[in-house]
């Protein structure tokens, strides 16, 4: 699974290749111990050239960016774009072989880029995803001041974070998987962070089972605070089955939380999800304590034990250098199962409160609580609470968040 296959790129549309071909950068990757190929040609911000596309007529898939399709053995299927290095499709059978696809999403370009509030549907978001109290944080003796986009705060990395950025892609197989390799240099004051951000995300596909590993590794020339994080809704019943609250939701070894504010942000502590309707270590239902919580659930839960000691604990963003099993979801309806695997400190669960009827894929009407949000990550506004892990990437390391999604 490791080792470095042959590169084989998937065909792209004529237009999709000019898009991600304009404004290409030279980018030196490290070799990483994950086996990641050192890439080339990265794709700095064009943005504006796809919106004034966008202002000309409604974009699909097929006559604009390039997609990537990930096949298995067992009847799995991902489709990624390179806008936003997105998951736009996951087809998964169930337990009788029936398939469905279980993650949200829209039909057309046009929508991913352009509806407000975005939704974030199935993206790589950051570079530091979740909320940054104020906009602003300082650094190294320097204060910076970010693009506001959730009333006066900075929300995954502002309205044109990655998840709105043309990424650079390339597939590869063997005969354990097939994957693809998206890269995306992050220009010094993009957005208002600091340095240059050299990013990499993998997705790659089991052939003999139906396991999905997502590595996202950065390095930067100035430090910088980096939390980047895979944003798919799922609703395990299929993207247009209705709601997730009668799926079954634990969270291992997620003893506790980090409560917030009325705007969402941090209150600094840590507190026990014991005796509260944040508990989750044992199996619940998502909507059978949901009215208990004002507005629903959108919390980071602090993963594996860690609890207050977490500071101490997190090396260089991570809790752990290996995936450990953070969370198991079901539709008891399907009886499809998702465990979730990471080696980051923190899970937002999000319970898709701001969902409003939408447009998803195949005209289906997304509702409040069609789908919802397991976002591995750091702790929300780590960078101005002094009792949480870090999330300050210095120039000397490499950021490498691992994501598992096991499906049976």
């Amino acid at each position: 699974m490791r080792k470095r296959p042959l590169i084989a790129a998937l065909a792209a549309s004529s237009v999709g290749a000019a898009l991600c071909a304009a404004g290409f950068l030279v980018l030196r990757l490290k070799w990483i111990r994950r086996g990641l190929l050192p890439l080339t040609s990265p794709v700095r911000a064009p943005i504006r050239s796809l919106q004034s596309m966008v202002s000309r007529k409604v974009l699909s898939w097929s006559d604009s960016l390039p997609i990537y399709t990930l096949r298995n053995d067992k009847g799995m299927e991902v489709v990624v774009s390179s806008l936003g290095a997105t998951i736009i499709k996951m087809i998964v059978p169930d337990s009788k072989g029936r398939k469905a696809d279980v993650v949200l999403g829209y039909n057309d370009v046009e929508s991913y880029l352009k509806t407000e509030p975005c939704t974030y549907f199935g993206a790589i978001v950051g570079r530091c995803a979740n909320r940054i109290a104020g906009a602003t944080f300082s650094v190294g003796g320097e204060t910076y001041n970010l693009h506001s986009n959730n009333g006066p705060n900075a929300l995954h990395g502002g309205p044109l974070g990655l998840h709105r950025r043309c990424w650079s892609g390339r597939a590869s197989e063997d005969d354990n998987c097939s994957m693809v390799t998206l890269t995306y240099e992050s220009p010094h004051g993009e957005e208002g962070y600091p340095g240059n951000l050299f990013v990499t995300v993998q997705y790659t596909l089991m052939k003999d089972r139906n396991d999905l590993t997502t590595v996202i590794t950065a390095t930067t020339d100035m430090p910088t605070p980096v939390n980047i994080v895979q944003h798919t809704y799922f609703n395990l019943g299929g993207h247009a089955s209705g709601t997730i609250l009668d799926h079954e939701l634990t969270i291992h070894s997620g003893d506790h939380y980090t409560p917030v504010k009325s705007d969402q942000i941090p209150t600094g502590q840590i507190l026990p999800v014991a005796a509260t309707p944040f508990d989750f270590t044992k199996a619940h239902a998502v909507g059978e304590r949901l009215s208990e919580v004002e507005g629903g659930y959108d919390h980071n839960y602090v993963l594996f034990n860690m609890g207050r000691e977490a500071k101490t604990i997190v090396k260089k963003g991570m809790a752990s250098e290996d995936a450990q099993l953070a969370a198991t979801l079901t539709d008891p309806k399907s009886g499809r199962t998702l465990q979730l695997w990471t080696n980051a400190p923190g899970m937002q669960f999000y319970s898709g409160n701001f969902l409003d009827g939408a447009t998803g894929k195949g005209q289906s009407s997304y509702v409040k609580h069609a789908g919802l949000c397991l976002e591995t990550q750091a702790f929300p506004d780590s960078v101005n609470q002094s009792a949480f892990p870090s999330v300050i990437l210095n120039p000397e390391d490499t950021y490498e968040h691992e994501i598992i999604y096991k499906f049976s």
